[in-house]
């Protein structure tokens, strides 16, 4: 037909295997390498960042486009015959909140990128179709909204609940390797993308100049390493939940999940009380460990119908409990009515705040107007994710700390001492901060 686009042939591919694999789930794919072709390989390249910080090589996203066809001829043929050598991973530390705690990230090189993409691209046809409702973390389709959403659709519906908060300890740290391929092989028994997996979680670790050999764990920042872990904790976690546990309890319950981060909410105490009590277990066999004090029971009734809850006792000090970056507390409606409310939890606030003073003091120097134009976008993202109805007065004063900020480190460009409000507020009609009036996210729920 003329005029008629043709179909993509890497979106067709991925299709046909969604559909052996919904029609056949306990099938074991033990031929899938063969998708791996230079087309499916310029597609991954295409979706693979380019502006990230380049790995222990040292190439950037420019100088490996040069000759982008002739490296990915090179990398598949290096792929498919085992001459692959997974490169380590350069290590660097990101803060986790306020304190000094700190979460390792792995930097793999660009071409490491490409490949681990193009692998995913691959397998996860397959785990979508066995991944359960609760799941939703770095899968196509799913985001953090949908979760809250779903979270606070399941409260109500229980009109409050006992509520697990689960913190697993380093979980990328301590994946279990040989149960992780164990799990694997039940769905991919295509040699070369297993012998690929193997060197990726083999690869060393390179930090402070130092090169070592982790026994446990996947890097966390590649490219696999979110889909390695929704596959772990999919039979480890939700298929037992599912399963094994809800079968067995008195009253109704349920589980979101967000990568490592979940919580499981029971109508029944002594559900709850049971669960909490087995879980270390189940995960234990699996090499995981539970943080013991940031896992908690938290007695999220309604306020006026649990056992101790005063009738008025719905502030966020009591019977709160955090997710996703948002805390959530019972609140009355502008009806009167009970609610689950959300605002931006306290931990990231304050390092949100604390990013925009380090970017303003660094960049002090910038003509204003670039100021300007960067720090619209990082408030903008900031409204974009907490921008959820009921959290209005938290992204209000987040505005407020952003302009104080931004008129602190403007004054330290001179020598003339603090600029005067007056002044501040004539260059602020002229560079207006966006407001986060009407940027409410539309996956968020209305209470």
């Amino acid at each position: 037909m003329p005029g008629a686009q043709e179909p993509d042939p890497v979106s067709t591919k991925q299709q046909r295997i969604a559909e052996l694999a919904k029609q056949a789930p306990p099938l074991a794919f033990t031929s899938l390498n063969h998708h791996l072709d230079l087309i499916w390989l310029v597609e991954a390249y295409n979706r693979t960042r380019k502006d990230g910080v380049p790995g222990v090589d040292g190439q950037t996203a420019d100088d490996y486009g040069l000759s982008l066809l002739d490296n990915l001829t090179s990398l598949l043929d290096r792929a498919k015959s085992g001459a692959y050598w997974a490169p380590p991973v350069r290590r660097a530390h990101i803060p986790k909140g306020t304190g000094g705690d700190t979460r390792p990230i792995g930097i793999p090189t660009l071409e490491d990128k490409v490949l681990q993409r193009a692998v995913v691209m691959t397998l996860e046809p397959i785990y979508e179709q066995d991944f359960l409702d609760c799941s939703y973390g770095f899968r196509p389709g799913r985001s953090a909204h949908q979760a809250l959403q779903a979270l606070w659709q399941q409260v109500m519906d229980l009109g409050g609940c006992w509520l697990v908060e689960v913190d697993i300890q380093q979980f990328f740290d301590t994946l279990d390797r040989g149960q992780l391929r164990a799990l694997l092989r039940q769905r991919v028994r295509d040699g070369v993308l297993l012998r690929l997996l193997d060197k990726w979680l083999n690869a060393g670790v390179l930090e402070d100049g130092e090169l070592t050999y982790p026994e446990a764990g996947t890097p966390q920042g590649g490219v696999i390493s979110p889909l390695l872990a929704n596959v772990y904790l999919h039979y480890v976690l939700d298929v037992w939940f599912t399963q094994a546990v809800k079968p067995c309890l008195k009253g109704r319950a349920f589980l979101v999940r967000y990568a490592d981060d979940f919580v499981m909410g029971f109508a029944c105490e002594e559900d709850a009380r049971r669960v909490l009590d087995v879980l270390p277990k189940r995960l234990g066999k699996y090499g995981l460990t539970i943080h013991p004090e940031k896992t908690r029971l938290v007695p999220f009734v309604r306020p006026g119908r649990g056992p101790g809850a005063a009738a008025d006792a719905g502030g966020p000090q009591v019977g709160s409990f955090d997710f996703l970056g948002f805390t959530h507390f019972w609140s009355r409606s502008q009806k009167g009515y009970w609610v689950v409310k959300r605002k931006t939890a306290d931990s990231r606030f304050h390092r949100a705040v604390k990013k925009i003073a380090q970017w303003c003091r660094q960049n002090r120097h910038l003509p204003v107007r670039e100021q300007h134009a960067t720090l619209t976008q990082k408030l903008q993202g900031h409204y974009r994710y907490y921008g959820v109805i009921g959290n209005k007065e938290s992204l209000q004063r987040f505005h407020y700390e952003v302009v104080c900020l931004w008129r602190k480190w403007l004054s330290r460009r001179k020598r003339r001492g603090q600029t005067a409000w007056s002044r501040f507020l004539g260059w602020l009609r002229v560079f207006v901060l966006p407001w986060p009036g009407m940027r409410v996210s539309p996956c968020a729920a209305s209470p």
